[in-house]
């Protein structure tokens, strides 16, 4: 299974992923969690021990192995690269393990916006396409709020992919943007999951703005995202009305 799971900054995404990844793990299957976001935070929701976050190096920041695969030295403008460079050993060397979940990230490409045509770009492409269309494990997704990572090569590949809203105009809007570059794309299998919901009211908002994208699941507001956060701890851990809310969510799209 390949899930993605995108969103506008602060829905709480990061958080769906993580216990989406760790309740994959718990049921025995070999689950590897990517961190695509540029600004990385998987690793913490996980709870993955300071030590080894310290060890881990964003893909796009692995300057000498970009221009080894490539021929191109990053940020450098124009000239000739290899657009399909040789990727299929950097998940297991550049990945940390912790509880049964192999975590990645994939950095950000610092110039030329998502469009960047550049060997950073090109490494990225190549890893995630390998990665979904190759690699035999369930493979969690965590995006920023858009498919920039993602192309028509690999939407075939996807799943699913989980658009985190809260009841807002302004996430939902952003869901409804998702949408669009989704279907550009081809990947049309999109799912809505509600989160820091309190009650029926939240509920009721999110359906009467909903962008098309079919409701899968609700998520309560909780104090205890904050709690796990400040003391280092997994969510899944201490909330098992989210955890049973994820394993939902995966059973649905299984």
């Amino acid at each position: 299974m390949k899930v993605a799971v995108t969103g506008k900054g602060g829905v709480g995404k990061t958080t769906l992923a993580s216990m989406l990844a760790y309740g994959a793990a718990e049921s025995g299957k070999s689950v590897l969690a990517i961190d695509a976001d540029p600004a990385p935070c998987l690793g913490a929701a996980l709870a993955f021990p300071p030590g080894k976050l310290s060890s881990l190096t964003p893909i796009a920041e692995l300057d000498q192995l970009i221009e080894e695969r490539t021929g191109a030295k990053p940020g450098t403008p124009g000239g000739f690269f290899k657009i399909n460079p040789r990727v299929d050993d950097l998940p297991d060397r550049f990945s940390i393990t912790h509880r049964g979940i192999r975590l990645l990230e994939m950095g950000a490409v610092k110039m030329g916006g998502s469009g960047c045509i550049c060997p950073e770009s090109a490494i990225l492409r190549a890893l995630l396409t390998h990665i979904l269309l190759y690699r035999d494990e369930i493979v969690i997704l965590d995006l920023y709020a858009g498919v920039e990572h993602l192309g028509r090569a690999t939407a075939d590949a996807v799943d699913a992919m989980l658009v985190v809203v809260e009841p807002t105009r302004r996430s939902l809007t952003t869901a409804a943007q998702i949408r669009q570059l989704a279907e550009d794309i081809h990947l049309t299998r999109l799912f809505l999951v509600g989160n820091k919901v309190t009650g029926q009211d939240d509920v009721d908002f999110i359906e009467q703005h909903n962008p098309g994208i079919p409701l899968i699941g609700t998520m309560p507001l909780s104090t205890l995202v904050q709690q796990a956060d400040r003391q280092g701890q997994a969510l899944y851990d201490l909330a098992p009305d989210l955890r049973e809310t994820a394993a939902q969510i995966l059973a649905d799209i299984a």
